[in-house]
């Protein structure tokens, strides 16, 4: 038994689980990776003459645009799911439910995600 240990982290038996300053930092690196993603959208989308479907698609099917979105997506979602995850093991403190709602979250994010993703890829290969 170590001394550093508190009492309550002995009687729990929960220890450090030695990841969190890696959360912190992709949280972080996340978070500085949205800013050029998020105004690139904006500015791109403000940029339409006419946002008609037609115009939307044609500017998906570019390379780069739909790179771009899909890099968006998957940022935005994993962002999200790590500050939900944050959310939640502050929040909830029943262990049983605190592991099935983060496993539902990140789970749902992964899906949301894939969705994304594909559905970036379907419009701009032609589907």
């Amino acid at each position: 038994m170590s001394k550093f240990r508190s009492p309550l982290s002995v009687a729990k038996g929960h220890g450090s689980a030695k990841s969190g300053t890696h959360h912190f930092w992709m949280q972080r690196v996340t978070a500085v990776a949205l800013v050029p993603l998020v105004l690139w959208f904006c500015l791109s989308l403000a940029m339409m003459p006419e946002a008609t479907y037609a115009t939307v698609v044609a500017w998906m099917k570019s390379p780069f645009n739909s790179v771009m979105l899909m890099l968006s997506i998957v940022a935005s979602f994993y962002h999200l799911s790590m500050g939900l995850q944050v959310i939640l093991e502050d929040y909830v403190s029943n262990i049983k439910i605190h592991m099935a709602s983060i496993m539902i979250m990140k789970l749902s994010c992964f899906f949301f995600a894939s969705l994304g993703v594909f559905s970036v890829i379907k419009i701009a290969v032609g589907g």
